[in-house]
């Protein structure tokens, strides 16, 4: 991990529901966690049109939740460095940023689709059925990983 990553949850409030994010170029996979903080939940599929409209849903959904913070999948490369999918992550949490004051934190999401993948054939899902769901599955993964380390700080 990158020393930006020694604790990126450090400024999130210390109770509440958080929201979890997997940030992709057609959809954004949404989960939630219960408010003591040990499950995450996948909620929906975001299909992405603009990012006003996506945000609008965002923000619809922290409101419905009670969320107090959102936990950012963040793709990194698999050696740790950043590309252009980190920079439009980055920019995107930048412009949700303006539109509410709850904190974002960046999560690690390196291998959550592929785990989620590996998960859903396993339980032999049909392709067309994985699809619909990956998204929020690895929505959940990236937020259960954020829970399971705050709860060891």
């Amino acid at each position: 991990m990158s020393e930006t990553f020694t604790n990126p949850l450090a400024d999130l409030p210390a109770s509440g529901k958080l929201l979890g994010l997997d940030l992709g170029t057609r959809t954004i996979g949404v989960a939630v966690s219960d408010a003591l903080r040990y499950s995450a939940t996948p909620l929906e599929t975001i299909k992405r049109t603009k990012f006003t409209q996506d945000a609008e849903r965002i923000l619809a959904l922290i409101a419905e939740n009670n969320a107090v913070a959102i936990i950012l999948g963040l793709p990194l490369n698999m050696d740790g460095s950043e590309g252009p999918r980190v920079q439009s992550t980055r920019a995107f949490a930048r412009n949700l940023a303006q539109k509410t004051p709850i904190p974002i934190a960046f999560w690690d999401e390196r291998l959550s689709t592929s785990a989620v993948t590996r998960m859903m054939i396993e339980a032999d899902l049909r392709r067309d059925r994985r699809a619909e769901i990956v998204d929020k599955l690895a929505a959940s993964y990236i937020l259960q990983g954020a829970l399971d380390r705050l709860r060891r700080d």
